[in-house]
């Protein structure tokens, strides 16, 4: 399992769930989260063999601005 972190342009509610249905669609994630408390707007997605840019991708694609953190 691998632990992806991106910060996002995701800042409410109705937001979140545009981006859940979209990575529900993922079978390789696992789990997901928000931290919308931090400055960051963290997403945190545990997933097996799933690659970042195609993350950033398909939330891009959406509108929804996201890119990898390195931790």
């Amino acid at each position: 399992m691998d632990v992806l972190i991106f910060k996002t342009s995701v800042q409410e509610t109705k937001q979140v769930n545009k981006v859940r249905t979209l990575l529900t669609r993922m079978p390789a994630i696992q789990n997901f989260n928000f931290d919308l408390e931090d400055c960051d707007n963290i997403l945190r997605i545990v997933a097996n063999g799933l690659s970042p840019r195609q993350v950033e991708a398909t939330l891009q694609k959406a509108g929804i601005g996201c890119e990898e953190l390195a931790y």
